[in-house]
């Protein structure tokens, strides 16, 4: 029995597993540090690097100061978020309770778990039916050729120039005759374009999508939609997180669009819905608005910042290319 848990032991697959993965953390180390270019060859004195850097520790505190704050008094009262120092905690310690009420309807404009998922629908359908109209756009408009089509495209990026405030009434007409008000495909169907989001895709084909692959792919027999899925769609994965990133961003901080079509609470996004409760909060004094906004702000901003996170290497590598004109 000794010997058997002996050989046992020893021929367990588990060390060797450990040490691949040992290994490749250190290969991929090694492949990331070869890849980096010296900041020598940029041609760039130590001084400079050094007063780059310290604008950049400075710009990253700027940017995280808003977050530090609404983190320390997501854990106050009301009356503890005007009186204390704002960048430090204090008692009573209200984290939990105020992270209950979310999902309560205190005023009764509606629960913040309800906006929440409303938010979340309007992302997912808006954002990613906006990044897979963007790619097969930009993909049409970088690598077929037809009448007329620089002129559409344009045509489209002029969209860009027109203020959403120029269209409102217009906007609202057409919904209200095509029965749309208070409808989520109202808040949908304007979040599937992009013009943003198909000139990245547009530009991003040009520059990583050589044309003699996929006439090579053509050569080969290959359909035009297994050209796109096998051949196109693997190297503009990057641009695609970077399209998908914008597109989500923007659907989930757009407030204007679902602040003239939704007239019912139920229906609002977080955005209209905290709007809404900001302004009873200053309205009619309730003591419990303040603390829920602020907390309502912290849960709205993680998703965003995880979303970031898991996207953060396909992002920054898809708009560095990205932005590079044809």
């Amino acid at each position: 029995m000794t010997t058997t848990l002996v050989r046992k032991q020893q021929t367990s697959p588990l060390p060797e597993r450990q040490e691949t993965r040992r290994e490749r953390r250190r290969r991929e180390r090694l492949e990331e540090q070869a890849a980096m270019i010296p900041v020598k060859l940029y041609g760039l004195r130590r001084g400079t690097v050094t007063l780059l850097t310290v604008l950049a520790g400075l710009f990253a505190v700027f940017t995280l100061i808003p977050i530090a704050w609404i983190v320390i008094n997501s854990t106050k009262t009301q009356a503890n978020i005007f009186q204390s120092f704002g960048f430090w905690f204090a008692r009573p310690f209200v984290f939990f309770h105020t992270f209950s009420m979310l999902f309560q309807n205190v005023d009764g404009d509606g629960t913040y778990i309800q906006w929440f998922g409303n938010t979340v629908l309007y992302a997912v359908l808006g954002g990613g039916g906006a990044t897979v109209l963007s790619v097969l756009a930009g993909y049409g408009f970088a690598r077929y050729r037809f009448r007329g089509s620089n002129a559409l495209f344009y045509l489209v990026m002029a969209a860009l120039m027109v203020p959403i405030t120029a269209i409102t009434l217009p906007l609202y007409l057409v919904y209200a005759k095509v029965h749309l008000i208070n409808s989520i495909w109202g808040m949908i169907l304007p979040s599937l374009v992009s013009p943003v989001g198909m000139y990245l895709m547009r530009t991003y084909v040009l520059v990583s999508v050589p044309r003699e692959l996929i006439d090579a792919a053509r050569l080969d027999g290959a359909g035009e939609v297994r050209i796109f899925l096998r051949v196109v769609l693997p190297l503009i994965v990057p641009g695609v997180m970077t399209v998908l990133l914008i597109s989500i961003v923007a659907v989930w901080n757009n407030y204007f669009l679902p602040l003239i079509i939704f007239t019912q609470n139920h229906l609002f996004p977080l955005t209209v819905g905290m709007g809404l409760w900001s302004t009873h909060a200053t309205t009619s004094g309730d003591n419990n608005l303040y603390p829920l906004i602020v907390m309502g702000g912290l849960v709205t901003i993680i998703p965003l910042i995880a979303l970031f996170l898991v996207l953060q290497r396909y992002w920054r590598g898809g708009l560095l290319l990205g932005s590079m004109a044809d």
